[in-house]
């Protein structure tokens, strides 16, 4: 019997339902229906591991680890992972001699062509940059030991930018990185093409002064104004960009926006404009809310938005179909009662299709992980992908595994549950390393144009 592409369609419905319903699932389900392209994939900071796992979403499985550790490039015992049969715990494994690898791999941003990503080691106050088609590091050279028992490649260094790099974001017109660097007072601004082909030092462009404790800089849709969260105080930057002819930003701070009010604790690590590019959203984490304020004019506050006691908001996601106008919130809060009576993270839902002013959560649910942390959609809006930074329960389908889970959203307000997807290990000569703690996560469609474009 031959099934039309309606039928298909139907099935995949009727079996992604019946999954919300159902136990936690053991093997990962497709998102056969959606609109999936055949490069797309999920790319998910692990940081424990140092590591990157790349998700095909036509499988919803791992396709690959990324490798950002330094281990087994020489087969001497000093530089392996695994000596004398003993895995070394994650907080250990970094602090063994000679390892010059990725340390608290943690933000990720992709390029405005989706051909790339940045990628921070917070630990090692440095800058990675990844060739999102062919999935490796770029600045790797040839290990001169490869062999059985060595990797084939030596890690590079990446780019050093300042204490505790926190979250790089590209510029619209994808010439420069911006780099958050939350252990100082500071950007690092990073020149694309000489990164991509130097790797060094030499591609920072400049250093710009701004708030304590930068987290993130987002950029208006236009490109024109840059605004800067802070973790340590209760205050935006506002900067115009200012680009000269050639497309190369000269900062200038426009103003300092006061949100004591909506972040008393001074502590607000993510934002992200709307579709239209005229809001823009920041999560404050400890005040257990979400604010939009305008890009333009006088940059005032359009809405303050409560997410529930303890709730802990860290990414936010916008998703806008034909069926719905919403924010996506994750928390970090753990809930029991969750799908099988499992201990789970929450997703708060904000109806966006509300007048300024009249925002409010209309719903949450459950993410299927502990911790949830990264958000992203596809092109199209109706996949949503979460990273989470817990591992899973004993007694569970995935125990003792970051878990990633995926949603279809074409209903933006009655989210359905796909597949709970194991992150596994990345397989080392030495030895098998776990990916773990998932912080960072983005959807790429290399040669699209991406959410920073």
């Amino acid at each position: 019997m031959e099934l039309s592409r309606r039928d298909i369609l139907k099935l995949t419905a009727l079996g992604a339902l019946a999954a919300t319903v159902g136990p936690r699932l053991t093997r990962p389900q497709s998102s056969e229906g959606a609109e999936i392209e055949q490069n797309d994939r999920v790319f998910i900071c692990n940081e424990d591991s140092n590591t990157l796992s790349v998700i095909d979403p036509r499988s919803n499985t791992v396709e690959t680890s990324i490798n950002l550790t330094s281990f087994d490039e020489d087969p001497r015992p000093p530089f392996r992972y695994v000596t004398g049969g003993v895995i070394p715990t994650h907080a250990a494994m970094v602090t063994k001699p000679l390892y010059h690898g990725a340390i608290l791999l943690h933000g990720a941003a992709p390029s405005p062509d989706s051909r790339f990503l940045a990628a921070t080691g917070r630990g090692t106050s440095n800058v990675y940059l990844i060739d999102a088609e062919k999935k490796r590091v770029i600045g790797n050279v040839p290990n001169p030991q490869a062999g059985p028992m060595t990797n084939p490649e030596r890690l590079t260094s990446g780019i050093l930018v300042g204490r505790e790099p926190h979250e790089p974001t590209f510029t619209r017109n994808g010439n420069e990185l911006w780099v958050t660097v939350r252990g100082e007072d500071r950007i690092a601004i990073l020149d694309v093409k000489a990164a991509l082909k130097e790797g060094s030092a030499g591609a920072i462009r400049a250093y710009v002064e701004t708030v304590n404790g930068p987290a993130q800089v987002w950029f208006s849709r236009d490109g024109t104004t840059a605004f800067v969260v802070s973790q340590k105080t209760s205050h935006v930057d506002v900067f115009s960009v200012n680009p000269d002819a050639q497309g190369w930003s000269r900062p200038q701070r426009k103003t300092r926006l006061d949100i004591k009010a909506q972040d008393p604790f001074g502590f607000t690590p993510f934002q992200k404009t709307t579709p239209d590019g005229n809001e823009i959203w920041f999560s404050h984490k400890l005040a257990d809310g979400v604010s939009a304020w305008e890009t333009s004019g006088s940059h005032r506050m359009l809405d303050h938005v409560p997410v529930g006691e303890q709730a802990r908001p860290n990414h936010i996601e916008f998703v806008e179909n034909a069926r719905g106008k919403v924010v996506y919130v994750s928390l970090a809060r753990v809930d029991d009662g969750g799908p099988g009576g499992v201990a789970s993270s929450q997703i708060a839902i904000i109806d966006r299709a509300t007048p300024p002013g009249k925002r409010r959560t209309v719903g949450s649910f459950f993410t299927r992980g502990r911790e949830s942390h990264g958000l992203w959609t596809n092109p199209s809006n109706t996949l949503l992908y979460v990273a989470h930074e817990q591992d899973e329960l004993p007694g569970t389908p995935s125990a003792g595994q970051t878990v990633c889970a995926a949603f279809d959203v074409s209903n933006p307000v009655k989210p359905v549950f796909l597949a709970q997807i194991p992150l596994g290990d990345l397989e080392l000569p030495s030895g098998k390393l776990r990916n773990k703690k998932s912080i960072n996560l983005v959807y790429v469609r290399p040669g699209a144009r991406s959410q920073t474009g």
